[in-house]
């Protein structure tokens, strides 16, 4: 199943996950309006398309005024976006994620991946979110992190997975 970001942090809100302010938006027009709404200073307005590494393909904007949020929307809506995922042909954007920006103690990647062949989900995590996971997994292969599940018992955590994640600090035995 392919779903947006703001569709993510929509199920994750409703699960009590906290999730920056934000709303969509499909016009320059909207955009604006959506950042007075969240309020603040900072905004930061991200094309919705299916692929990862939106930011390095120039899919994420920072912004600092409402200017710079409309210019931000113009810039992106209806522009063809290029990632490693997409492959040359690219996604359009079509629509917009506008939210507060926040400052970024600390970024997890976290993702829920099928196995096919065992007919199992499997947890994929990595201590450095926002960036490629798949770089960043080849380069730093012993920090990441993959557990399969079991319909039985479901997925267990692991002393030597929350260490590798940095999510404790003592090495375990």
């Amino acid at each position: 199943m392919d779903i947006h970001e703001y569709q993510a942090k929509e199920l994750l809100s409703g699960f009590g996950v906290p999730v920056p302010k934000g709303g969509v938006a499909y016009s320059a027009d909207q955009a604006v309006y959506r950042a007075s709404e969240v309020g603040g200073t900072r905004w930061v307005v991200k094309a919705q398309i299916h692929s990862g590494a939106r930011g390095k393909a120039g899919g994420v904007k920072l912004c600092a005024t409402d200017a710079d949020v409309r210019q931000a929307a113009k810039d992106l809506l209806g522009k063809t976006l290029v990632t490693a995922q997409t492959g040359a042909e690219g996604l359009p954007v079509h629509r917009l994620l506008v939210e507060q920006a926040l400052p970024i103690d600390r970024e997890l990647y976290v993702g829920l991946v099928l196995d096919r062949k065992r007919e199992r989900i499997v947890v994929v995590a990595h201590p450095h979110g926002g960036m490629e996971i798949e770089e960043s997994r080849s380069g730093s292969r012993r920090r990441s992190y993959a557990r399969k599940s079991s319909p039985r018992s479901g997925c267990r955590g692991s002393r030597r997975g929350n260490w590798r994640l940095g999510w404790v600090s003592r090495r375990p035995r």
